[in-house]
């Protein structure tokens, strides 16, 4: 009896250890076969990318991510699967795939690219900026990202070229609005929107009209002192500009007469010196001639 008991043990292991090898071939064959779905998947959505099928390529590289997860190649995907997106305009479809793989995959080598592909796919949708500046806002705080997070990347270097253009574009809008206001004479909502311009964006083209315009501001309510801090500004950096000019003539009247009268006499002076040069030049053919 105790010997029966001992083979129905040895059995019993036996078989215990049998079936767990087995158990252990078939997860292996099974990873095996995810993978290999997975490189199947990835090599597919490569081919239709090149062939020009975008919306197929993303769903394949979108399948290889889910296949298999925890391969080196799931990141990979879902960066592929943007890109495709990204290329055919889809940017909605983009933006979305970018912001999932920055959530699951915070720590990617890849990560500047992800966040310079989505400032860039925010920015492509920037349409018409009077309207929305969704896209504009969005647009910059992740070009911003770029810059601070990865300075020493070529995407640090077109996205703060980027982010200059930008802020062109929300100094208009600024500048669209006040210009607004001061036609309807809301002169501290004008007042507001020029000084915007001018704190925030004074690396722009347009901190010059800013600056002349809360001039003529300050000036047309009776604010002469801050009108002349604004003037002393645009001068101590923009004399030379036309926009400095308008502001002067502003203190003093005579001022675009005098302008108005040198830019004639210069006229002028110029059609006097370029007809006494055209009597030299007929003397010299003369010249020439009699010597022939």
């Amino acid at each position: 009896m105790r010997i029966f008991k001992f083979i129905l043990f040895v059995f019993l292991i036996t078989s215990l250890i049998s079936c767990s090898k087995d158990i252990k071939k078939q997860t292996s064959l099974k990873e095996k076969s995810l993978d290999l779905q997975m490189i199947e998947a990835y090599n597919e959505g490569f081919k239709s990318l090149k062939e020009g099928d975008v919306l197929y390529a993303a769903k394949k590289f979108n399948e290889a991510e889910i296949l298999y997860p925890q391969s080196i190649w799931a990141p990979r995907s879902a960066l592929m699967a943007a890109y495709s997106y990204y290329i055919q305009n889809y940017y909605v479809d983009s933006v979305a795939e970018l912001e999932r793989f920055i959530k699951v995959y915070p720590k990617h080598k890849n990560l500047d690219y992800a966040y310079f592909l989505l400032a860039t796919s925010y920015y492509e949708q920037i349409v018409d900026e009077k309207k929305d500046l969704q896209a504009v806002i969005k647009a910059k705080e992740n070009y911003l990202i770029v810059v601070e997070k990865f300075p020493n990347t070529d995407y640090a270097i077109d996205a703060s070229f980027k982010i200059d253009l930008i802020n062109d574009i929300l100094a208009s809008k600024e500048m669209y609005i006040g210009r607004y206001y001061l036609k309807k004479k809301k002169w501290i909502s004008a007042i507001n929107r020029f000084r915007n311009v001018v704190d925030y964006y004074e690396r722009t083209i347009y901190v010059e009209e800013a600056l002349n315009r809360l001039v003529e501001t300050y000036y047309l309510i009776g604010l002469k002192k801050e009108a002349e801090k604004y003037a002393n500004l645009l001068g101590y950096n923009f004399q030379s500009s036309e926009w400095y000019e308008m502001t002067y003539s502003l203190f003093d009247k005579k001022y675009l007469k005098i302008r108005k009268t040198r830019k004639s006499e210069n006229k002028v002076n110029y059609k006097l010196i370029e007809k006494i040069k055209s009597l030299f030049e007929w003397d010299e053919k003369k010249r020439i001639k009699k010597k022939i």
